[in-house]
């Protein structure tokens, strides 16, 4: 297993990440493609390559591109959602990776949904765009409990669609959910449905990234991301779950918050390191 950073998070001219990245001494870096400098509409041919080459030759590479998001739940404007994503897959596999992580939306928990059909028609014609170009869409885990997930993804029953397990995010998104749906926040409850940690024998085959970002939530309800090894994940667990599944990928740093983002980056290197990776 291997470790990577989300560049963006650094907060800095990208450049100067690329190179930051590259003298923490690890050999990944996740790069945002979905808006910004390195979008496609941003990126040309010609770009796209010279990017490739800076990657290489500060011994990078990139551990997947980020789409940031779409709702395949919303059958609104879904041919140019779609059309918007296989674009950014397509530079995915123009800088020479296979994998693109991307939120999916809120994956409905009634077959019968209407939503439910968009979002398995959704993300199977992207998985099907993704089996010819070599990319695979590895959605971001967060709103659904880890058994919804698997649902959807044995659904579409594509090799190119899997997942980007974030189990920050299994801590965060019941305490959204439950401040929208104004009920109250229970911890046990949430623990239990969304599996933060065990969850990875539920999704365990279909993991194909993963980031290394924590979180907890207050007396009040409240979710806060926090720097990694201050939070609810018991990392130590989560890595051997991770090897008892035979993931061997890369652990994506993100760090959204904080006021000090290269330093809180650095210390979450230090952390995975000294747990073996």
């Amino acid at each position: 297993m291997k470790i990577s950073v989300m560049l963006h998070n650094l907060k800095m001219d990208p450049y100067q990440g690329f190179e930051k990245i590259a003298e923490m001494g690890v050999p990944g870096v996740h790069l945002n493609i979905g808006s910004g400098q390195f979008s496609p509409e941003n990126l040309e041919t010609k770009g796209r390559k010279e990017l490739q080459n800076v990657i290489k030759s500060l011994g990078l590479e990139i551990s997947a591109t980020s789409a940031g998001g779409v709702d395949l739940a919303d059958p609104e404007d879904m041919d140019k959602k779609l059309s918007r994503m296989k674009g950014i897959m397509d530079l995915t596999a123009d800088l020479g990776t296979q994998i693109c992580q991307s939120h999916a939306g809120i994956v409905p928990r009634d077959e019968s949904d209407p939503r439910w059909h968009s979002m398995v028609d959704g993300a199977k014609e992207l998985a099907d765009y993704g089996e010819k170009i070599g990319v695979t869409l590895a959605l971001e885990t967060g709103p659904e409990p880890p058994e919804l997930l698997l649902r959807l993804i044995q659904a579409v029953g594509s090799p190119a669609l899997r997942i980007n397990y974030d189990p920050a995010n299994f801590v965060i998104w019941p305490a959204i959910l439950s401040t929208r749906n104004k009920t109250s926040y229970d911890k046990a409850e949430a623990i239990e449905e969304f599996k933060p940690v065990v969850g990875v024998r539920v999704l365990g085959p279909y993991i194909v990234h993963t980031h290394a970002k924590d979180a907890m939530v207050d007396d009040d309800g409240k979710h806060h991301e926090v720097p990694l090894g201050e939070g609810w994940i018991d990392w130590p667990r989560y890595v051997s779950l991770l090897k008892e599944v035979g993931y061997d990928g890369y652990f994506a740093i993100e760090r959204e918050t904080g006021p000090d983002p290269v330093g809180d980056v650095q210390r979450a290197v230090d952390f995975l390191k000294r747990l073996g990776l």
